[in-house]
This record gives C-alpha cells, sequence and structure tokens, in this order.
C-alpha cells in the first residue's frame, strides 16, 4: 500500500479496577495505573501528529474512561461516540459498526480483548496480536471509505504500550 486513505488506531483499553467484586463487569472502573496509561497514550497520539478524527468507544465504563482521557490528555476536540457492539460483540460486528462510519480519515477504536486483537488479526492477513492494556496500534487500509473495511485489507504499521514508552523514558510532554 503506497498511499493508505484510512487510518484505524486500535486501543484496548486501559487497566481496570477489580477492587468492587459486587460491580457489574460493564460497569468496571479504571485503576489508577489505567488513568496514567490511558493518558500517556493520549498524549503519545497527539506527540506523534496521529490525532484521530474520531473515536468509537464500548459503552463499558472502563472503555469509555479510556476515550475520554485519551482526548483530554492529548487536547484533541474530536467526536466521541460510544457503542454496545464493541463490548458485546466479536471482531465481525466491530468490522459492522465501523463500516457505519461516514466520514474521517482516521478512527480509533476503544475496546476490549480477545476481540481487539483478533480483529487486527484479521484486518491484517492474520497477524497473530496480542493486545495488553492500553496496547495501541495503527492499521493502515487503502480504502475509499470505511464502508468497505474488510478481512486482510489492512497493513499493521506499529503497535506500542505505556510499558513500552515507559521503558524508554518518555512522559509524553506535549
Amino acid at each position: 500500500m503506497d498511499s493508505p486513505k484510512k487510518r484505524l488506531y486500535l486501543i484496548r483499553h486501559a487497566k481496570s479496577d477489580w477492587g468492587s467484586p459486587s460491580l457489574a463487569d460493564h460497569d468496571r472502573p479504571l485503576a489508577k495505573r489505567g488513568v496514567k496509561a490511558a493518558m500517556l497514550m493520549g498524549r503519545f497520539l497527539t506527540a506523534a501528529g496521529e490525532v484521530p478524527d474520531v473515536v468509537l468507544s464500548s459503552t463499558a465504563l472502563r472503555a469509555k474512561t479510556t476515550a475520554q482521557l485519551m482526548a483530554e490528555a492529548g487536547g484533541w476536540d474530536v467526536e466521541i461516540a460510544f457503542t454496545r457492539a464493541f463490548y458485546e460483540g466479536d471482531a465481525g460486528k466491530v468490522v459492522e459498526e465501523i463500516r457505519r462510519r461516514p466520514a474521517g480519515e482516521s478512527l480509533l477504536a476503544v475496546g476490549h480483548e480477545p476481540t481487539w486483537s483478533s480483529l487486527a488479526g484479521r484486518l491484517t492477513g492474520g497477524s497473530d496480536v496480542r493486545m495488553a492494556t492500553a496496547a495501541l496500534l495503527r492499521i493502515d487500509l487503502d480504502l475509499g471509505s470505511w464502508a468497505e473495511v474488510a478481512e486482510n485489507r489492512g497493513q499493521l504499521v506499529w503497535m506500542v504500550t505505556p510499558r513500552l514508552l515507559g521503558a524508554t523514558g518518555w512522559k509524553g510532554k506535549t
């Protein structure tokens, strides 16, 4: 692919808090470590010059908070939309939701495992991807519109984790 027309960023929600066993899975918040990681990843995208045009997130609290903290920390003025399909669905349902996006060159999708690893693999021709919490990757797609998203149409360009950024000493100052 010489000139990708769409950029899809996938991020697995940041580390969640398991401290309240009575909470439903959908309502689990982020742990303190997760808050820091979400903000770091938002600053990373801004510093890399890769601010998404739109953010589409699972409705689970930990995913919604990840999306909101990334946008806030990165200084993004973007639409953030929420879909239950990212929480309950498999990779096929996620693709259906992405296909509904009307415009924008780049999209950040915030969701869950194992769906995100499966989706990355399907879009990139079978890559074996394992997404840790707050792992962020970019897939370039040679598409005219999001409606054309399909298996084997993308190229995995990069993947980064908060742990990797921390190991390099990068703090995310923008």
